[in-house]
């Protein structure tokens, strides 16, 4: 029998770790949804999945003072950063609103993303600063713009705020983004449609 990879249990599985974050500040959802298919598919494939629901985490998403002075981190994201240094892949499940990330996401990047944990210095994008290399991530994010008009139109400011701003300057290759949009206006079918599609992709 293979054995497990290193982090994981036997009662978890062999396959890659993955750690998801719905970054969604509500307990019922869509991106909750599409979060438990991505599981199941990925589970079903042999891969060991961890899920982090930041509605469900204690603690202060606004960043007081910058990185200008420390701020004590409480246990949950001390469990997070542990959890982010043991998986191989990442996914973020989120909603976009006013264009961006949600704000309790923002703050978890903002607390948790610290200099010396995820990257050496400021404003210097370079593979010297990244200190979260060698892991990849994805994203399946929910919008009720039409996806067209916010790539388009509004240049999907949180797509490259998360992409560029955030992992890939910590050394995170992203792989994939996935929209499921337009939420608002969707049928019970269509929503149905997006979660199937989310379990296919934790089978790849």
């Amino acid at each position: 029998m293979a054995e497990p990879i290193s982090g994981a249990t036997p009662l978890e599985g062999y396959g890659k770790r993955i750690l998801m974050v719905i970054g969604s500040p509500k307990t019922i959802s869509l991106c909750h949804a599409l979060g438990d298919a991505y599981a199941q598919g990925a589970r079903s494939q042999g891969h060991v999945v961890r899920v982090l629901k930041l509605e469900e985490l204690e603690f202060n998403p606004t960043l007081h003072n910058g990185y200008e002075s420390s701020q004590t981190l409480e246990h949950d994201l001390l469990e997070a950063q542990r959890e982010i240094h043991w998986a191989q892949h990442l996914v973020f499940v989120y909603p976009v609103w006013w264009g961006g990330l949600p704000s309790l996401l923002s703050g978890f990047f903002e607390r948790v993303f610290l200099p010396g944990f995820a990257f050496k210095a400021h404003g210097r994008h370079h593979p010297s600063n990244e200190l979260l290399k060698g892991r990849t991530a994805e994203m399946l994010v929910t919008l009720d713009t039409p996806s067209r008009y916010f790539r388009w139109v509004f240049k999907a400011p949180a797509h490259r705020q998360i992409r560029h701003a955030i992992l890939e300057f910590c050394g995170i290759k992203v792989t994939r983004l996935t929209e499921f949009s337009p939420v608002r206006t969707s049928t019970e079918e269509q929503r149905q449609q997006w979660i199937h599609q989310a379990e296919g992709l934790g089978k790849r």
